[in-house]
């Protein structure tokens, strides 16, 4: 019987080529954390423990999670279940996406204030879209709001994800009008 080829997984690619992503691309602190923490999940490096059935004397040796919030083996079943409370959330209309981000300048002042600089990224797009709703349709505006804070290649690059419904826009492309609403964006 020949064995089932499995996918490789995010610690396989880790593990197999971060070292030289990493003299190309280096990494930040927190980045090098969530690395090594997804390499070393459900591993003997984080430990673990033996379940020994009384009746067959079957040994299952079961290792820790690294518990790390980017981690795909641990945090599938919580984005899952994150997601569904999402979708449950949605309203029957279309969506669109809109994307505040923050300049690059800000970056190194927002890796030491984290807390202080998400609040008003997040207050700050949020009076944006609210007001813009105000004005355009004298309404209120609801969304959710999604924090990203890395891009593509792990560098640091702090942006909100916005799903706002279109039903303060007649414009199938554009909720606002973009050149508006790309100069009223969060400021500090």
């Amino acid at each position: 019987m020949t064995p089932q080829k499995t996918s490789p997984e995010i610690a396989d690619i880790f593990r197999a080529r971060l070292k030289e992503y990493e003299s190309q691309y280096p990494l930040g602190y927190d980045q090098q954390k969530a690395a090594w923490r997804i390499m070393d999940c459900r591993t003997a490096v984080l430990g673990g423990h033996v379940d020994l059935c009384n009746a067959c004397g079957h040994v299952q040796v079961h290792y820790h999670s690294c518990r790390n919030r980017h981690c795909p083996k641990c945090q599938t079943l919580t984005k899952e279940r994150w997601l569904e409370k999402r979708k449950a959330e949605l309203l029957p209309v279309a969506y669109f996406h809109v994307v505040f981000t923050l300049p690059h300048e800000i970056n190194p002042l927002a890796l030491f204030n984290k807390a202080t600089v998400y609040n008003i990224l997040f207050q700050s797009a949020g009076d944006t879209l609210k007001e813009f709703a105000k004005n355009r349709s004298n309404g209120e505006a609801g969304f959710i709001a999604i924090l990203h804070t890395w891009d593509q290649r792990l560098n640091c690059h702090l942006h909100l994800h916005c799903i706002v419904p279109a039903v303060f826009s007649n414009n199938k492309k554009f909720l606002f009008p973009v050149k508006a609403l790309s100069l009223s964006g969060p400021t500090l």
